[in-house]
């Protein structure tokens, strides 16, 4: 039982109550809403590689979490879910093993976002773990991938969530870079607090109460929240405080060891109206150093404070200590920690995703290559090659006996292709004259093949070509 409601309070949580919005049960064929009103669709548009598995437990197990796709090849498998180019998105991946193998043993993979390098996915034997990242697109598709890392190793995916949020949230970080959730907390709440609370679905896990902490509820029944991180209103309900001003509240982080920027939201609200003698005033500390004005919480009304800008790692101490003219001890409603990532790709040349997307629109036996093509490296699809560098181009099609049949569609815009390899497939028509156009191109099998007519000029020609 203890494992069925930990899976209801953290993976019940997708809530499509915009266009753009998507909860993907991986494995699962079905539509469905579950018990919190929740409308899940099967992964069977998204892609058609891998393999379908659905646990088998005595345990009760969430449903989106009882089924998952498994993949034993290929570098990497991806889902593409279509954005708008310049959005800013919530992304959160979930991984339940489960012991669907019958094997024991959770396996470490690697798990990527819009041809970025994510993290590196730790599966458990009984626990659910997830993943979130809040970024702003690049393109019109956001994809999520799985990338085996470790022999043995085969990666697997148990759902995906995509959600929309408003271009004014997490104002302060830079959108070339990925805020990567590392703890989001609720202070004096018994339940999760998520999808019907927060219109953009973001999951408030309720913290632990400590001995030196009250449990506050705030007198007022609606809260004024007009910030532009947009908190639910439930979180100013309640709230922990310390029972004495000279005791701190220490925030806990979940941060990494080693040093990473830090991106760090702290919400909070007074919580009754306070009389002419009683004044609560609050400071951020970092290390035991003051590091921000002292701010004051106002009845009935959500206040906020950004902390970034700063590197820090799980042996930084942040608190919120009561200033020295405070007679009320610290509070706080809410918590946010994010760590920053690198700078996000570009992704690989344009001309040369294009060239590609040619090819998977005639061939539908390429058509479930999803991802970017040449990123991360060295997690390019299985039959190109890439340049490195931050904008690789692709300089080689290694597609012989691939199951391509039909006509060759334009692909000249891959201009930094070097060699071309269709031998031994069912091609028909001419041979399309830009094949010996490609400035670089150096090698060119056509063998095995129904293609007709002469060979064009510009390849019978080509004394750089070898074919």
């Amino acid at each position: 039982m203890a494992t069925y409601l930990l899976l209801l309070i953290i993976a019940a949580s997708a809530f499509s109550t915009l266009d753009a919005d998507v909860s993907i049960d991986c494995g699962s064929s079905e539509f469905y809403n579950d018990d919190y009103s929740i409308g899940w669709v099967g992964d069977d548009l998204y892609i058609q590689h891998g393999e379908s598995v659905e646990l088998q437990s005595s345990k009760p197990i969430y449903q989106p979490m009882a089924t998952l796709r498994v993949f034993t090849d290929r570098k990497k498998n991806c889902y593409n879910i279509d954005s708008e180019k310049g959005s800013k998105v919530l992304v959160r991946a979930y991984f339940f093993y489960g012991n669907y193998d019958g094997k024991s043993s959770p396996p470490k993979f690697d798990l990527h976002f819009d041809g970025n390098h994510w993290i590196t996915v730790e599966t458990s034997a009984d626990q659910l773990v997830s993943y979130e990242a809040i970024y702003v697109t690049k393109t019109d598709t956001i994809s999520v991938c799985v990338a085996q890392t470790f022999p043995n190793m085969f990666p697997f995916i148990s759902a995906i969530e995509v959600r929309d949020l408003d271009s004014k949230m997490y104002g302060y970080s830079d959108s070339n870079r990925a805020l990567m959730l590392r703890r989001r907390v609720a202070y004096g709440t018994e339940v999760t607090v998520r999808s019907t609370d927060d219109f953009y679905d973001r999951i408030w896990v309720p913290a632990v109460k400590g001995d030196d902490f009250t449990v506050l509820t705030s007198d007022e029944t609606f809260i004024e929240v007009s910030l532009d991180d947009s908190p639910p209103r439930a979180l100013f309900q309640n709230a922990f405080a310390t029972d004495n001003t000279s005791t701190s509240i220490q925030l806990g982080t979940n941060l990494p060891t080693t040093k990473v920027p830090v991106y760090m939201n702290i919400y909070y609200s007074e919580a009754s109206v306070l009389d002419s003698t009683q004044k609560r005033s609050l400071q951020l500390l970092v290390d035991g150093k003051i590091n921000s004005k002292p701010f004051i919480p106002v009845y009935g009304t959500a206040g906020e404070i950004t902390l970034y800008n700063l590197t820090a790692n799980s042996d930084t101490t942040f608190s919120l200590a009561a200033s020295p003219d405070s007679t009320l001890p610290p509070l706080i409603n809410a918590l946010e920690v994010f760590t920053v990532s690198d700078e996000l790709t570009d992704g690989t040349n344009s001309d040369d995703v294009e060239g590609l997307a040619s090819l998977q629109d005639e061939f539908d036996v390429l058509k479930d290559w999803g991802g970017d093509p040449c990123l991360p490296s060295p997690y390019s699809w299985d039959w190109i090659n890439c340049t490195s560098g931050s904008t690789p181009r692709v300089t080689a099609l290694y597609l012989g006996s691939f199951g391509l049949s039909g006509f060759l569609p334009d692909f000249s815009s891959m201009t930094s292709l070097e060699i071309i390899d269709l031998h031994n497939n069912s091609l028909i028509g001419s041979i399309p004259e830009f094949l010996g156009t490609l400035p670089n191109l150096k090698q060119l099998n056509l063998a095995g093949n129904d293609l007709s007519g002469t060979i064009p000029s510009s390849i019978s020609k080509n004394k750089k070509l070898k074919l």
